[in-house]
């Protein structure tokens, strides 16, 4: 029996969709003022952690779960870009 065209594109995919949760628990030493700006808090949080521990940073607790979830369960705008990225490595 032949796969068919969108059983052959999942078994040769390398791309796949996938729900992440992070639940990250630290101290940190910074200025006050660093923590006003909310638009950028997130962001700095998440550079000062992947920096590493350090005197200025403590990570108390790490976890995370990652989980491979169906393509259709992703926004159409996630499955037009996983079809982008099969197609570009098909061209190569």
């Amino acid at each position: 029996m032949k796969p068919t065209p969108l059983e052959h594109q999942l078994i040769n995919s390398e791309f796949a969709v996938y729900d992440c949760e992070i639940r990250l628990k630290f101290r940190l030493i910074e200025e006050k003022q660093a923590l006003n700006d909310r638009e950028r808090l997130l962001e700095m949080l998440l550079d000062a952690f992947s920096y590493g521990a350090d005197e200025f940073l403590e990570a108390l607790n790490v976890h995370f779960e990652v989980a491979e979830v169906p393509e259709t369960q992703a926004s159409p705008q996630m499955r037009r870009q996983l079809i982008r990225l099969r197609n570009s490595r098909e061209s190569i």
